[in-house]
């Protein structure tokens, strides 16, 4: 039985909640139109009942200023809205610019003091390679040229060394004849 109370209770009470809440929450246009209904005619004017006038005066105050608070709350909204967006772009610009410095230390390399791009310092490398390697493949040829000329200039030199020691031998024995038949001659000369 206290049940079927309590539920009995529990119904009347949002029944009368909700009905209080179509009166107040009913619009401005359907409080007009009562009003306008429920007014006696005086020639050509409407005669309104001075509570009938205040409790719509009340109900459009309370509306304009529920909507002006809703429209205060939006505008803040908006404005805070606004402001975080401003402060995101703010910060997505301070990132780019992060970003594209990081990138282009990436990117770069310190070169004797100086940040110089990758792809320039593998350019200056690769050259420095090539030119040492130019450089290494020149003086071998040189210095294969001139261990071949100096090898020649020894095979000459013992060639004219040999030549010229047969020279020596030739005229040493050459001389020495020419002494002997000298001696000869100055003996014959002695003799005579």
């Amino acid at each position: 039985m206290k049940i079927k109370q309590l539920t009995l209770l529990f119904i009347i009470t949002s029944l009368s909640l909700y009905s209080q809440e179509n009166t107040n929450e009913s619009s401005i246009e359907t409080q007009f139109d009562k009003v306008y209904k429920s007014s006696t005619t005086y020639q050509t004017y409407k005669v309104i009942a001075k509570s009938k006038y205040l409790n719509l005066k009340t109900s459009v105050l309370d509306s304009l200023k529920r909507f002006t608070e809703i429209i205060d709350e939006k505008e803040r909204s908006l404005t805070s809205e606004k402001d975080s967006v401003q402060l995101l772009k703010r910060n997505l610009l301070k990132v780019q610019n992060e970003l594209k410095v990081t990138l282009r230390k990436e990117d770069s390399i310190s070169f004797l003091g100086i940040q110089v791009s990758k792809l320039v310092y593998n350019l200056i490398m690769w050259l420095i390679v090539i030119v040492l390697g130019a450089s290494l493949a020149y003086f071998t040829f040189k210095y294969y040229r001139s261990h071949v000329l100096t090898r020649e200039a020894e095979d000459n030199l013992e060639n004219v060394e040999s030549e010229f020691e047969i020279h020596r031998k030739k005229s040493l024995e050459r001389e020495q004849k020419l002494r002997r038949q000298l001696q000869d001659e100055i003996n014959k000369q002695k003799t005579n």
